[in-house]
């Protein structure tokens, strides 16, 4: 089971975009200063939670992107299998002008 701060992040878990923009808002917020040490703990653990769910949204984009690129390979790799064995080189299963050529 998941601990009750996780299922609570799960529900209203933010986009990337909305947890980026109240990270940098937080963290404006902490520079700036004039806030008390409970407030400015308060705004630090918000800022590591929001961290977290940046750091989430990224390892899945990167997750998907990795797929994606793995796909591609894969997909380059059976083309390249699929033309080698007489993609037009002259040999035999181009029309048997290979070996007869030679006498």
């Amino acid at each position: 089971m998941t601990s009750s701060t996780e299922a609570g992040t799960d529900e209203a878990t933010p986009g990337y975009e909305q947890a980026r923009d109240e990270l940098i808002e937080v963290v404006r917020r902490l520079e700036t200063g004039g806030t008390t040490l409970e407030e400015s703990l308060a705004l630090w653990e918000r800022g590591e939670e929001l961290a977290k769910v940046c750091r989430r949204w990224l390892a899945g984009a990167r997750a998907r992107l990795d797929a994606a690129l793995a796909e591609g390979e894969e997909q380059d790799v059976t083309r390249t299998e699929v033309r080698e064995p007489g993609a037009a080189r002259g040999g035999e299963a181009d029309g048997g002008d290979g070996a007869d050529d030679v006498g």
